[in-house]
C-alpha cells in the first residue's frame, strides 16, 4: 500500500470517527434515555408486583383475625370495617359479614348482601348469590314484591341459581295463599335437569305437603328421591 493510500485511509476513518461521535453527541439521549426507561420501567414493575402482595397479606391477616374473634356480632362489626381495593374482595368480605349478621341484624346483612348484588364492578357470580342470599333472609326488611323483583331477575339465567330463585318464588306464593300457582313451579323445578337432588327432593316435598302430582324427570322415581333422603339422613 501507497502512502498516498494509508493517507486516504487515515482520513476516511478520521472522518467516520467524527460522524460518529457528532452523532452520539446529537442522538446519544435517546439511548439513554431508552436504558432509563427499560431499567425504570422493571423497577416500577417489581414494586408494584411487592405492593400488591403486601396488600393481599394485610388483608388476609385483617379477615384472619376478624373471623377468630370469639362473637359474631364483633366478628360482623370486624369485618364491615376491613377496606378492600378490590371490588370481589369487598363482595366476599360483606358476604362473611352478613352471615355474621344474619342472626342479630337481618336487615343490615341483608343490606351488605344487597350492596354487592348492585355493584356493576362485582362479577355476575357474586351479585346472583349475593341477590339469593338476600331474599332468602328473613325479616329481611325487604318486601314480597321487592323480593319477587330481585327472584325474577335470578330466573333469566342459567344453572342451580335459576332453579333455587324459582324456588324462593314458590314459597312467596305460598304465602301469598297461590298453591296453584307454587305447585306447578315447583313442579318446574323438580322436572328441570339442572335441578340437584337436594333440590329436587325440597320441591317434590313440598308439592306432596300442598297435595300436588309429583312429575318427575324421565328415569327417576319417588323411590330414587326416598332413597336419597334415607342417604342423607345417614
Amino acid at each position: 500500500m501507497s502512502d498516498s493510500d494509508s493517507f486516504i485511509d487515515e482520513v476516511a476513518e478520521e472522518v467516520r470517527r467524527d460522524r460518529l461521535f457528532s452523532y452520539a453527541k446529537r442522538y446519544g439521549w435517546i439511548a439513554v434515555l431508552a436504558v432509563l426507561v427499560i431499567v425504570g420501567g422493571a423497577s416500577y414493575n417489581e414494586w408494584t408486583k411487592a405492593r400488591e402482595r403486601a396488600a393481599a397479606e394485610d388483608l388476609g391477616d385483617a379477615i384472619l383475625a376478624a373471623i377468630t374473634l370469639e362473637d359474631r356480632v364483633v366478628r360482623g362489626a370486624a369485618l364491615t370495617e376491613i377496606e378492600a381495593q378490590r371490588p370481589a374482595s369487598r363482595a366476599i368480605i360483606d358476604m362473611m359479614a352478613s352471615s355474621e349478621l344474619l342472626e342479630s341484624d337481618p336487615p343490615a346483612a341483608a343490606a351488605l348482601l344487597l350492596s354487592v348484588a348492585d355493584d356493576p364492578d362485582v362479577q355476575s357470580i357474586y351479585r346472583q348469590i349475593a341477590t339469593l342470599k338476600a331474599a332468602m333472609i328473613d325479616g329481611s326488611g325487604l318486601s314480597d314484591a321487592e323480593r319477587r323483583e330481585r327472584l325474577d331477575g335470578l330466573t333469566l339465567g342459567t344453572g342451580v341459581v335459576r332453579l333455587m330463585a324459582e324456588e324462593q318464588i314458590a314459597y312467596i306464593e305460598i304465602g301469598a295463599g297461590d298453591m296453584a300457582g307454587a305447585i306447578a313451579r315447583l313442579q318446574q323445578v323438580s322436572a328441570d335437569a339442572e335441578s340437584t337432588p337436594g333440590l329436587r327432593r325440597r320441591a317434590t316435598q313440598v308439592i306432596v305437603a300442598l297435595g300436588g302430582e309429583l312429575v318427575l324427570p324421565e328415569g327417576l322415581n319417588a323411590t330414587d328421591l326416598n332413597g336419597a333422603d334415607t342417604q342423607s339422613g345417614q
